[in-house]
């Protein structure tokens, strides 16, 4: 098993040092332990952890809203630990993003598969984001794209094939993408406007 880094968050001192045994038993690494909710963002900020284990019930910043943060900005994973298993901090949790929720009183050899199943969760909403970036990308070139082949078609009489030709031609001998010439037609055309 790869070194996992783990930052763990419960109010209760005990409970963390507990935890903390339990996951180093397991073969993880804890590397940070907070006891509030603003603590854990900033920990996990600083430290980039693989996972993070925390409680609901924390001060200054409950486990969900740590939870949502962390998940909008796409630091960490986040595995709730808590004793609280209704259905309002459930959907809530859902809501902000939350891999997996364990309810406390919870057997060590439950632990194990709910970080491996919050780890692999969380590596393909990773996935899956680069993949909506891509196609966002994609989309926005292709759009950029046929504005300067309708730009070359009015401006120089070219037809559809020619002028996506000519940007395609000029993408290889710069060596700049389709997208960086299409910006350029685009750019020469509204300066010439003015």
């Amino acid at each position: 098993m790869a070194q996992i880094r783990l930052v763990i968050a419960d109010d209760e001192s005990i409970i963390r040092m507990n935890l903390k045994e339990t996951l180093v038993s397991l073969g993880y690494i804890v590397v940070g332990e907070a006891g509030d909710g603003v603590s854990v963002i900033n920990l996990a900020r600083e430290l980039r952890p693989n996972l993070v284990l925390m409680d609901i019930k924390m001060p200054k910043l409950d486990g969900i809203q740590a939870a949502k943060v962390l998940t909008q900005e796409k630091i960490a994973p986040v595995l709730l630990l808590t004793a609280y298993s209704d259905r309002e901090l459930v959907e809530r949790a859902k809501e902000a993003g939350v891999v997996n929720y364990v309810v406390k009183p919870f057997r060590d050899a439950e632990l194990l598969p709910a970080i491996e199943i919050a780890l692999a969760r969380y590596q393909e909403f990773l996935e899956m984001d680069g993949q909506i970036s891509d196609l966002k990308e994609t989309l926005e070139t292709r759009k950029l794209v046929e504005r300067a082949k309708g730009i070359l078609m009015d401006t120089q009489g070219l037809k559809e094939s020619e002028a996506f030709r000519r940007i395609q031609t000029l993408s290889m001998n710069t060596r700049k993408s389709m997208k960086e010439i299409a910006q350029a037609i685009l750019l020469t055309h509204e300066i010439s406007e003015i």
